[in-house]
């Protein structure tokens, strides 16, 4: 070990002390890198990091080896790759940021949203009514149901219908030939705020295996809190997205129970004391 240390070039350190707050720190890192492997496993980054892991081992044999000018070579790479890497790979560090932007790491940002008007189970059972009647005649369609996370970006990206949520007004915009009938409609609260809403594609090793429709709702899931809802145009299938899983073939019992047990309304906060009854008579 010494002979290592010297080979290195080393400074001799004293141990640092271990408690509670190093404790912490190693779980921190665990706990991070251990998310960023699984978000990077499932993106086309991740053979781009085996390739940067063989670098390391490279660079550090060539170092041991004493091969400067294979070191130098790496070092002069690393240092532009790095730069390059972010701009290539922009896309996979936004959706890492935006899934740290799932989690309830932080009460308080999350509480930002709770005013926002929750899914009704009437609205979730009229999206369920719209799905059950365009499964049987095989009609395509997509349907994003917004939760914590705000999707803002996608009504953008389509038309704004912001009307209350009803299966008659989903199987007009899903129905062939019609203008609004491609892509997605976006359900807020408990009205369709956009239809024809583009969608981001998943990059996933499983979309690889799936239609257009299907990789979209897995894409928007995978950045979002979402509950996106397809009917595939070929078999009339119902599948539900959720956190990048893509439940696949669902009946509608099992449709209608994923989504009744999962979106539940939001407490209403409650009214302090005093302020019940709607205030007091005039005398």
């Amino acid at each position: 070990m010494e002979q290592i240390s010297n080979l290195l070039n080393l400074p001799n350190f004293a141990m640092p002390s271990f408690g509670f707050n190093s404790l912490l720190d190693i779980a921190l890192i665990a706990f991070v890198s251990y998310k960023l492997l699984g978000w990077i496993r499932q993106t086309r980054a991740w053979a781009v990091f085996k390739g940067i892991i063989t670098l390391a081992i490279v660079y550090f044999l060539s170092y041991l080896l004493g091969m400067h000018t294979t070191v130098w070579l790496i070092e002069q790479t690393v240092t532009w790759a790095v730069i390059a890497l972010m701009i290539i790979f922009q896309p996979e560090l936004r959706r890492v940021l935006e899934r740290l932007g799932k989690g309830r790491f932080i009460p308080l940002i999350n509480t930002l949203n709770e005013d926002k008007e929750a899914t009704s189970t009437k609205t979730i059972e009229e999206i369920l009514k719209s799905a059950s009647t365009m499964s049987k005649a095989k009609t395509g369609a997509l349907i994003v149901i917004e939760q914590d996370v705000l999707l803002g970006d996608i009504a953008s990206t389509g038309v704004i219908v912001d009307a209350l949520v009803s299966s008659p007004l989903l199987l007009n915009i899903f129905k062939n030939n019609t203008p609004l009938h491609d892509g997605a409609v976006l359900i807020q609260g408990n009205r369709a705020k956009a239809a024809s809403c583009i969608l981001p594609l998943s990059e996933s090793e499983m979309a690889t295996e799936i239609g257009t429709r299907h990789r979209a709702a897995l894409g928007v899931s995978e950045t979002s809190d979402a509950y996106v809802l397809i009917v595939s145009e070929e078999t009339g299938a119902i599948s539900i997205a959720k956190d990048g899983v893509l439940h696949q073939d669902l009946t509608e019992a099992q449709a209608k129970n994923m989504l009744l047990s999962n979106i539940r309304p939001k407490k209403k906060p409650r009214r302090k004391k005093g302020q019940e009854g709607g205030g007091g008579s005039n005398g």
